[in-house]
């Protein structure tokens, strides 16, 4: 897709907003945009960068660390993430794929028909994003993206203002049900369950996702970011429109090819083979849950969603489309969780994670720990914007300060996903999917994400040093 085929070219780099509104919020959009376009690498970069920090840091600091130890652990930290890097790209590409499923896309068109002002259109994309993104992060990008283009058709509105308010609502996604650090504590023998390996037990997702210190914030700004949004409408002057036509040219079904008179063609097009797996993957979901007592963890959510893309695409070559369509988003992530996988090798193997850890023992207690935790989440993010891989970096050093100061371990978990999905509002990498659907620069959306940021950022925090109950 041609990013900027559904919008006129912009008449400013940075969109503006009102007067009143300008002073502050577009100086913060201009520093924003700085950085993110003009300083800020590659995320592979910074996943290499942490990769000498990580050892040099060992060298220094770590006791009895030494070069050949140092790269011994981060040999056996690449591969001892293979199993947590594969479940990531197989649970984004399954969210992606069940999000382009033709009955979604109906779905989501039957909603946007309720959105008839600006001002409801905006609250309306930030609800549909959040919920969506709630239930699974990558199937949050997708559906939030289409709705956006699905309304543009609709409602003459400033693209980037609703592409933004379309992207807002991945601000709760790694504090719901596909939250990856959530997921992996909940999940028994994760390379990533590092409450496991602490405390020889791990957080079922009642003590982290459905506790009131997380969904009491996120009841919060699923009413407030879309009351604020309806503010931080463009003048008219400086809006960009979508063209409702091009869009629906781009969304246009293409003729389906029909099945070819052989075998293995007849098979790529059977419902019924789709039907039959929903129905084995479904046995096999009901028993493990079963087993584990209605509890959820990585392993069943991923299932879930891929059964669900079986059955709404209905036939197996329409989901292998889908499929296809959907890991091309993947590269970056591929390409990253081995190098986060070797740089928590470094920070536990050579016992660097003591020592940080050490550092939080210090200037913390066991009231203030989640909220420092939290801080430093939303710096670390910046360079390490996946969650599993900041967890991979944050996890060895915050959970063992949180043993050694009786703080909360669900508390001190859920404020490194906090941060992340907080910072988020401002690192563009989990943005790249919805901007390519949707078809503009992260640069048209980037001001109204500062807003998003500062509101979520004080939502969190407050939950955190008021909500989390004190201890273990």
């Amino acid at each position: 897709m041609n990013a900027n085929a559904p919008v006129a070219a912009p008449a400013t780099s940075i969109p503006s907003l009102p007067a009143h509104k300008q002073s502050l919020l577009g100086r913060a959009t201009a520093v924003s945009v700085y950085l993110f376009e003009n300083l800020m690498p590659d995320p592979y970069v910074f996943a290499v960068l942490l990769t000498f920090i990580g050892a040099l840091l060992a060298w220094g600091l770590a006791p009895n660390a030494t070069p050949g130890s140092i790269v011994a652990a981060w040999y056996a930290g690449i591969f001892a993430l293979f199993t947590f890097a594969f479940q990531m790209v197989i649970m984004l590409v399954a969210g992606y794929a069940l999000a382009t499923a033709p009955p979604v896309h109906r779905a989501l068109a039957r909603v946007a028909a309720l959105a008839t002002t600006p001002a409801s259109a905006i609250s309306l994309t930030i609800l549909v994003g959040m919920i969506a993104s709630w239930l699974n992060w990558g199937l949050g990008l997708v559906t939030a993206a289409l709705i956006a283009r699905e309304i543009a058709k609709r409602v003459r509105i400033d693209f980037g203002w609703l592409v933004a308010a379309a992207y807002s609502g991945f601000v709760i996604s790694t504090e719901g049900l596909s939250g990856s650090i959530a997921l992996s504590q909940a999940t028994h023998g994760s390379a990533l369950n590092i409450v496991e390996k602490i405390t020889g037990h791990g957080l079922p997702l009642s003590q982290t996702v459905f506790t009131r210190f997380n969904l009491i914030p996120i009841a919060v700004l699923l009413l407030v970011l879309p009351i604020v949004f309806r503010f931080l409408a463009p003048t008219e002057a400086a809006s960009v429109y979508a063209d409702p036509e091009l869009l629906r040219a781009e969304d246009r079904a293409k003729p389906g090819h029909e099945p070819a008179d052989t075998l293995g063609s007849r098979l790529d097009h059977a419902w019924l083979l789709n039907l039959l797996m929903v129905l084995f993957g479904a046995c096999a979901i009901f028993l493990e849950l079963t087993r584990n007592h209605g509890a959820v963890d990585l392993n069943s959510v991923i299932l879930i969603l891929l059964m669900l893309g079986l059955l709404l695409h209905w036939r197996p070559v329409a989901y292998i489309a889908a499929v296809k369509n959907a890991a091309r988003i993947t590269g970056p992530l591929i390409l990253q969780y081995p190098l986060y996988g070797g740089l928590m090798g470094i920070i536990t193997t050579t016992g660097l994670a003591a020592v940080l850890s050490k550092v939080f023992i210090k200037y913390s207690t066991a009231h203030t720990l989640p909220f420092f935790t939290y801080l430093t989440s939303l710096v670390i993010t910046l360079f390490v914007p996946s969650g599993g891989g900041h967890w991979a970096v944050q996890g060895p050093f915050a959970i063992p300060a949180a043993r050694d100061l009786h703080a909360s371990f669900a508390g001190t978990t859920m404020a490194v996903a906090m941060g992340e999905s907080v910072a988020n509002m401002l690192q563009p990498f989990f943005a790249l999917p919805i901007l390519a659907i949707a078809g503009i620069r992260m640069r048209r959306m980037m001001g109204f994400m500062v807003v998003t940021f500062l509101i979520s950022l004080i939502v969190f925090g407050a939950s955190l040093l008021l909500l989390v109950p004190p201890g273990q």
